[in-house]
């Protein structure tokens, strides 16, 4: 099996980072794995912010769970809060990945640029966590002023974010469903 392969099968949703700080050559590399990402006619509508400060991290992350805990429905917000009670699971690196607005298939494209930064992480020896749940604070209450701070640039929209960091509480990568399979020919 190839180390792509064996990458790719190894991975797994880290939900228990250490601290520790990523080094410099860990960062761009994770960073030249989100740049490599092809997408439709190379339009690349996407822009990244790379946010390596613990202080800023644990801000945006205490403003989600602050706005989880306003929503009706407290079933994420009980299920976040039985996560340890954080969005970004103490990751120590954050990668937020905009979307260009005016693009039909920025989505698409960002979500091939997140999967090259979770598999190059994990390649790397690192645990990482695609988080949806990231928009909750820069889409919320006090979404604008988050955006300004982290300087979304103008026509773009939060698509998704990837935590980053060393493993501290590992697990096995979740099982394959064959059912969901169908071969033509």
């Amino acid at each position: 099996m190839t180390e792509t392969l064996m990458s790719i099968k190894q991975r797994n949703s880290c939900r228990a980072f250490k601290p520790t700080p990523l080094k410099e050559d860990q960062t761009k590399q994770l960073v030249e794995a989100a740049l490599a990402a092809p997408s439709a006619r190379n339009l690349q509508p996407w822009h990244i912010i790379v946010v390596t400060d613990k202080k800023q991290i644990e801000e945006l992350d205490a403003e989600g769970m602050t706005e989880l805990s306003t929503l009706e429905d407290k079933q994420m917000y009980n299920l976040m809060k039985e996560r340890g009670g954080t969005l970004f699971y103490n990751a120590p690196f954050l990668m937020i990945i905009l979307a260009e607005e005016a693009s039909k298939w920025a989505l698409l494209d960002c979500g091939i640029q997140c999967q090259n930064v979770t598999l190059a992480a994990q390649s790397m020896g690192l645990g990482s966590c695609i988080l949806g749940l990231a928009g909750v604070p820069l889409e919320g209450k006090n979404g604008k002023e988050l955006q300004k701070r982290f300087k979304f640039p103008a026509g773009y929209k939060f698509a998704v974010a990837v935590a980053v960091g060393e493993v501290e509480k590992g697990k096995e990568p979740h099982g394959h469903d064959h059912t969901k399979v169908t071969y033509i020919g």
